[in-house]
């Protein structure tokens, strides 16, 4: 009996080493398999998970990191720090990168422009070090921006490293961390100049005298329909990765793989969580930011009545067909007093699905509203009396 116990002991260790060494797959909902470390599919304005297989593993993202340091330069340019324009001096430490560069020499100088052209379409180690330098002083205390936004955002997969990916111990992040900050990213309008490019050409040498046509590494901008970004990356270490995200009509979603065996599959995977995504989800929209919902009266107000508007772009992500399911709810007094400042609450709308609470829509008032004065009371009576 014993022997027995034994054997069928060896028979399940043995049986447990095989499963651990087969290839990693993951099964999504409508039968399609993933063959990838992990994965993830976020609905973009909403940031709601759809799919996820192993999404908070800690993974090497290769180039994939250029998403922050991309992110940090636009978050630059929006505060004024920095310009499209501005020159940046290419120092020796930037000319020597490795890997994909724009083979930049110590001295030359480009514009901020120049340098997130390379990061976005050429994947550019050597502009993301020069960026990176501008930006922060050296790269060292970029990685400590870098960071400090990934704390800031909720990325508790993640520490860099460095602004480009390549191989570093302890740079890591995981699909989840890259799902936020990819979408952090794409509230900046502007990127999409950047990274939706395909073939471009640029100049470089001290001379300016290199002409080179690059053409993105992210080739799915090209090969399928409606992506528009973001970043692909690779190295030994963390395997092919990538951020995609594409859009139909008011619907944007963004896939990531990472740690797929080789370029096809993982494009291919990315294509299939892209596919699932706007095959089965729709978006009920109740309304666009600064869209008046209600006219509401002031009381005691230098405005008898004023705008109540969406704070922000409404609506919620479900399932094609549960359209009717949906119930809208709109929470708004009739009457409010004065004094109110433009971004005061007004109320609410809440979106139900068959009597549960689903989102909770800010309703605001759209401009400044002072306590009505002596003299304006007395105008607005004697507009009242006359049925003005």
């Amino acid at each position: 009996m014993v022997k027995q116990i034994r054997n069928l002991s060896l028979f399940i260790l043995i049986l447990a080493i095989m499963v651990l060494n087969q290839p990693i797959l993951a099964n999504c909902d409508n039968g399609m398999t993933l063959n990838c470390k992990s994965a993830l599919l976020i609905e973009a304005s909403t940031g709601t998970v759809i799919y996820e297989k192993n999404p908070h593993e800690k993974l090497e993202p290769a180039s994939v990191t250029k998403i922050m340091t991309m992110l940090l330069v636009m978050e630059a340019l929006d505060s004024g720090k920095i310009t499209l324009e501005d020159k940046v001096i290419i120092s020796r430490n930037a000319s020597k990168m490795k890997g994909t560069c724009l083979i930049l020499e110590e001295g030359e100088v480009r514009t901020v422009k120049d340098l997130i052209t390379g990061i976005a379409v050429e994947s550019a180690n050597d502009g993301s070090v020069a960026i990176a330098e501008y930006i922060s002083g050296d790269e060292e205390e970029f990685a400590m921006l870098m960071n400090k936004r990934a704390a800031e955002l909720g990325m508790m997969d993640t520490h860099f490293k460095n602004s480009h990916g390549l191989h570093e111990e302890g740079h890591v992040t995981s699909a989840y961390d890259i799902g936020i900050m990819s979408r952090e990213l794409l509230q900046h309008e502007k990127i999409f100049d950047f990274i939706s490019i395909y073939m471009v050409k640029v100049t470089v040498g001290k001379k300016n005298d290199v002409i080179r046509e690059l053409a993105n590494k992210n080739k799915m901008i090209r090969f399928y329909n409606d992506v528009d970004g973001i970043k692909t990356g690779y190295t030994d270490n963390a395997m092919y990765c990538i951020s995609a995200t594409a859009k139909r009509n008011n619907l944007r979603f963004i896939s990531v793989i990472m740690g797929a065996p080789s370029t096809g599959i993982r494009n291919t995977d990315a294509r299939n969580l892209l596919d699932y995504g706007f095959a089965n989800y729709s978006t009920y929209v109740v309304g666009k930011k600064g869209e008046t919902i209600k006219t509401v009266d002031i009381a005691k107000g230098s405005k008898i009545n004023a705008n109540a508007v969406l704070e922000k772009d409404a609506g919620v992500l479900i399932k094609k067909g549960e359209e009717k399911q949906i119930e809208k709810k709109i929470n708004i007094p009739d009457r409010v007093s004065a004094p109110l400042k433009k971004g005061d609450k007004l109320g609410e709308i809440i979106l139900l699905k068959n009597g549960e609470a689903l989102e909770s829509v800010p309703v605001v008032i759209d401009e400044d509203i002072t306590r009505a004065g002596f003299f304006n009371n007395i105008n607005k009576a004697i507009r009242y009396w006359l049925g003005d």
